[in-house]
């Protein structure tokens, strides 16, 4: 389209509408340049992730990111003893354990039999599974069999299993973690539907309903000093909470 300019020369004019304009970033590209230049996922963690895609398990794993943040929360608290709440292929359980010294011990609670078992394979393909005891069945009982056990306490726990049972968890984990230790819980924003109670009749609605208790719970109980962490990303808008043990 022309238009008469200034000196009465034809000048082009783009039309409304018509100007082409490069997409913007995104957080899942930033995630995956951050992924590239910082995080250093290694060959046994990719193909652990494709082992558990393969035996048909949900991609809920936490983001490579993601993934060596615990690493190092791990290795900043000078972890010997991890509890994990939630294997499913073991992705975030490769990288807990490759913060252990050799003489550590990673605890990781899983109910399904089949995650158990990719979960184990994966870790042995990844070095890790002499680190690693899978203990099988509902997390709660098997919470309530170490303390029954008399434990030694763990320096860090990690909670990501089912959400309705989150602040059971957290309440069971603030028994079995050392004054000092830290306690990990994810997917605790969950796009943003923490804001508001769920619907109590279904599952999300559980799920969001669980989460809230579990943070409820950090905020308010005298033995934690919490707090949480936006994320976004690979993994979408979610986050963590952290709490310190005192002592």
């Amino acid at each position: 389209m022309k238009q008469q300019g200034d000196a009465g020369q034809q000048q082009d004019v783009e039309p409304q509408g018509e100007r082409q304009t490069e997409p913007g970033p995104t957080p899942e590209a930033v995630d995956a340049y951050l992924a590239d230049t910082l995080v250093g996922e290694d060959q046994a963690l990719r193909e652990g992730k494709r082992a558990a895609a393969a035996a048909g398990l949900p991609a809920i794993e936490v983001s490579p990111g993601q993934g060596k943040l615990l690493m190092m929360l791990a290795r900043l608290a000078g972890a010997r003893r991890i509890l994990e709440i939630g294997t499913l292929g073991g992705y975030s359980t490769t990288w807990l354990a490759q913060a252990l010294p050799p003489d550590g011990e990673l605890v990781t609670c899983e109910f399904e039999p089949r995650h158990a078992r990719v979960a184990r394979a994966n870790l042995d393909a990844a070095g890790v599974g002499g680190l690693v005891t899978i203990r099988p069945g509902a997390a709660l009982e098997t919470l309530a069999r170490l303390r029954a056990e008399g434990a030694a306490p763990f320096d860090l726990a990690f909670i990501d299993a089912d959400k309705e049972n989150s602040a059971n968890y957290v309440s069971a984990a603030l028994e079995l973690v050392r004054p000092g230790g830290l306690i990990v819980l994810d997917n605790v924003v969950r796009r943003g539907t923490v804001l508001r109670p769920g619907d109590p009749d279904t599952v999300e609605g559980r799920d969001v309903n669980g989460t809230r208790a579990a943070l409820e719970l950090l905020g308010s109980d005298p033995r934690v000093d919490a707090t949480a962490v936006q994320t976004t990303g690979a993994k979408g808008w979610d986050g963590f909470a952290l709490a310190v043990v005192r002592g």
